[in-house]
């Protein structure tokens, strides 16, 4: 019988800014790092490439620095070595990210982030692109784009927008962009195909750049870099 994902540990980025901050440890050996190839992907320069693994050893889950670094802490404690992780384990990635192990069936920490009504004109400052929620008018380096967007594609593009650069996972995008289905009858190819829509539509405007990122195993997100032709 396959296993439920209740019956995984999991680990749960307490303060971050991912929409779905929570990765189930239903694999082996997972590694944990910047980089878009880690199984757990935390886009924090501050995190090495890769920086801790995390192996299912005897029905335990332990923990191994990578030689980070800035260096890894569990309840405190720099992590030299290997170290068993328990329920209700803090994990200090670099000082500054701090992640709870929730161990197998046990109930998470609730990490719901709700997207603000209005976004802020000082998170748009500067940007390559840019949006009016008012209007739902996308400009990309001072070109307004037209026609409009469709609203499944704008919708999927505030989502990632507003999480600034954050990973929104499918069910994320699940939510924004069909608020009504409760996740019945979307699927994962739909989801493809909205991507596939709104990357082409914004390569109509600036080729030079990739803003949607697929993040495997994980989502997707909002590359949106400054923009250095408004300098």
């Amino acid at each position: 019988m396959s296993q439920t994902s209740d019956e995984f540990p999991i680990i749960v980025w307490l303060d971050g800014s991912l929409s779905n901050p929570h990765w189930v440890v239903d694999s082996p050996e997972m590694v944990l790092g910047r980089d878009d190839g880690c199984d757990i992907v935390i886009p924090v320069r501050q995190i090495s490439r890769q920086h801790v693994k995390i192996m299912m050893e005897g029905g335990a889950c332990v923990i191994e620095d990578m030689r980070s670094k800035n260096g890894t802490w569990v309840n405190g404690y720099r992590l030299t070595g290997m170290r068993q992780l328990e329920d209700g384990d803090e994990i200090r990635i670099a000082k500054d990210i701090r992640l709870r192990f929730v161990g197998s069936g046990a109930t998470a920490p609730s990490t719901t982030r709700v997207l603000p009504d209005v976004i802020p004109s000082s998170a748009m400052t500067g940007l390559r692109l840019r949006l009016d929620p008012e209007s739902r008018e996308v400009v990309i380096r001072g070109e307004t784009v037209d026609p409009p967007l469709s609203l499944p594609q704008y919708r999927l593009l505030e989502i990632l927008f507003v999480s600034q650069g954050g990973v929104c996972s499918r069910n994320d995008v699940m939510d924004a962009v069909w608020p009504d289905a409760m996740g019945l009858g979307v699927s994962e190819q739909a989801i493809d195909a909205l991507v596939r829509r709104l990357r082409d539509r914004l390569a109509e405007m600036d080729s030079e750049h990739q803003y949607i990122v697929t993040v495997r195993g994980h989502g997707f997100r909002l590359d949106n870099p400054q923009d250095e032709s408004a300098e």
